[in-house]
């Protein structure tokens, strides 16, 4: 005859190791998960090995193997940098680096560097400092403000050659402020409104001369134009204007019976009509 006691016992021991075995599991840890945008680092007794896991659910020997997941997705630092300029002014810059680790090669980071707090502070922290320094040593700070465009160019083609030997992959860099000290700075916008300044004159000069030659153009060509109109009124053109122009009426004079018209009789006439 069974003891119905025994049931419940079993089912104790049953409940029990089940949850020592899900204990046992959760410290063992016999899976890893790399989440999205991540790649797992495996160790074996703490030395890194050449595979790296992708994103998923991975088998892994407990207290064997180890996983350290490193992000590979685009992440970005703010870095102040402080350097000289080619004439010794100070300058103070502000540069916003995009950056990701190289999935391939996140084992080799890992391995070399360390996580990614570790990379900011050992490498991309004073590479920036280093190339900020190296690149406007080069130019004067007169440069470094109209040039901004090519500055930005030359930091971010050594960023990606310095940190690419790192399997830091450099996916762009901005110049997010330059700054100089105050007293640069104040004699800079001194400069810039002396040469507003001054192509104001110069336009305002320019504008002057241009209007007095026209005025010089405009008298010549009047005073030609008059010339020329003495030079082809004659007698001839003169009358000839005028009879074009009489409307067949004699001019009145007054005379002792009344208005006479006036008829200018030339000498020569007359008196060639006096001998005929």
């Amino acid at each position: 005859m069974k003891n119905n006691n025994s049931l419940p016992i079993q089912f104790v021991f049953y409940a029990l190791g089940g949850f020592f075995l899900i204990v046992l599991l959760g410290f063992l840890k016999p899976f890893a998960i790399v989440n999205a945008g991540e790649r797992g680092v495996i160790m074996r007794f703490g030395k890194v090995q050449d595979i790296i896991l992708d994103e998923g659910l991975h088998p892994i020997i407990p207290i064997v193997n180890t996983v350290k997941n490193l992000t590979v997705r685009v992440q970005k630092n703010d870095v102040n940098a402080e350097a000289s300029s080619k004439d010794l002014q100070d300058i103070q810059m502000d540069v916003a680096i995009n950056w990701h680790i190289e999935p391939t090669k996140a084992n080799k980071v890992f391995q070399r560097v360390g996580d990614e707090e570790q990379i900011v502070f050992r490498i991309i922290t004073p590479a920036v400092a280093e190339v900020v320094k190296a690149v406007t040593a080069k130019k004067n700070a007169e440069e470094i403000i109209t040039k901004r465009t090519e500055l930005k160019e030359e930091i971010d083609s050594l960023l990606k050659n310095r940190l690419g030997s790192y399997g830091i992959e450099v996916d762009d860099v901005s110049l997010v402020n330059i700054s100089f000290s105050p007293e640069f700075a104040k004699a800079i916008e001194a400069k810039q409104i002396a040469e507003q300044e001054a192509k104001r004159a110069g336009f305002e000069a320019l504008k002057a001369e241009k209007q007095a030659q026209a005025d010089v153009n405009r008298a010549k060509g009047q005073a030609e134009a008059q010339r020329l109109q003495r030079q082809t009124l004659t007698a001839e053109l003169l009358q000839k204007q005028a009879i074009e122009k009489w409307n067949g009426q004699f001019p009145l004079v007054l005379g002792g019976e009344g208005a006479l018209p006036f008829i200018n009789i030339n000498a020569d006439d007359f008196n060639t009509n006096n001998q005929n």
